[in-house]
């Protein structure tokens, strides 16, 4: 099974502007046009299983939309190949509530995005967030690192990641773009020896970005991380889901070690089976 576990998709109404818009931000092509139908054709044309959507809530009013919308992604998922995380914003009136609502659903996790949702991650509401989302078993993917978009100020450096570790004892962090991109170095400094899973998104050479990882670099993180706490993704629709998997197949890794990364360690976060059935 072959899991792309950090993809994003946009209201049909609005995936094009919004497409168009972070394409002119970030200076990088688009690889879709940023809506589900997209992204479950991509997902099919590259071979691979499930693609996992990782919604952004960029104020507290979207976040009981974005999970009525994961909710019912999860529901079809084994017909269109989606799945989908939660989202809750760090100025939400009642986190608790929404948390236990996104669990009460069988949603597996959640996505933050510090830079868009304009919060340190260091912040208190974060740090409450993470607590009691780990209390309810739900995962935490988290944007790390400098976002291309977004270049100034960092809100999700290593340190950052470090101190919400050491103050709230989550192991439920997973940490995109191998861990903060573009902070590699640090990342592995600070983080490679924590309990906490990387994911693979916009972060090699199948993306043509300049200062990506080359396959001697990648192979080096994966193992200070281990391969048992990485997770394929793609970043889709800012890279291409099919260059991005056969980057994977082709990286000098064992094949016990790119089992793990393109499907078995995600499988067990999603609870899916080899049938595909959830």
């Amino acid at each position: 099974m072959i899991i792309d576990f950090h993809t994003h998709t946009y209201p049909d109404k609005i995936a094009a502007v919004t497409v168009e818009k972070l394409k002119g931000d970030a200076g990088v092509d688009a690889h879709g046009d940023g809506t589900a139908s997209g992204l479950s054709a991509s997902t099919e044309e590259a071979g691979i299983d499930y693609a996992l959507v990782l919604p952004i809530a960029t104020n507290p009013r979207q976040v009981a939309t974005i999970n009525e919308v994961a909710y019912k992604t999860n529901l079809s998922a084994n017909r269109k190949r989606l799945l989908s995380f939660g989202a809750i914003h760090p100025d939400s009136p009642d986190p608790k509530k929404v948390l236990r609502g996104i669990a009460s659903l069988g949603i597996r996790g959640i996505k933050l995005h510090p830079d868009y949702q304009g919060v340190f991650f260091s912040d208190i509401r974060y740090k409450r967030i993470v607590e009691f989302a780990t209390d309810l078993g739900l995962y935490i993917v988290v944007h790390a690192g400098i976002d291309i978009g977004l270049p100034d100020p960092v809100h999700t450096r290593p340190s950052d990641i470090l101190e919400m570790i050491r103050d709230t004892g989550t192991d439920k962090l997973i940490l995109a773009h191998m861990g903060g991109w573009r902070m590699w170095d640090e990342a592995v400094d600070l983080l490679a020896g924590e309990d906490v899973m990387i994911d693979t998104s916009f972060s090699t050479t199948a993306v043509k970005v300049e200062g990506m990882l080359d396959e001697e670099r990648f192979v080096e993180i994966v193992r200070a991380f281990g391969a048992e706490k990485v997770l394929f993704g793609t970043d889709s629709p800012w890279a291409s889901q099919k260059k991005s998997l056969k980057w994977i197949m082709n990286a000098p890794l064992r094949k016990d070690e790119k089992e793990m990364i393109l499907g078995e360690n995600a499988a067990e976060i999603l609870k899916l089976t080899k049938d595909r059935k959830r």
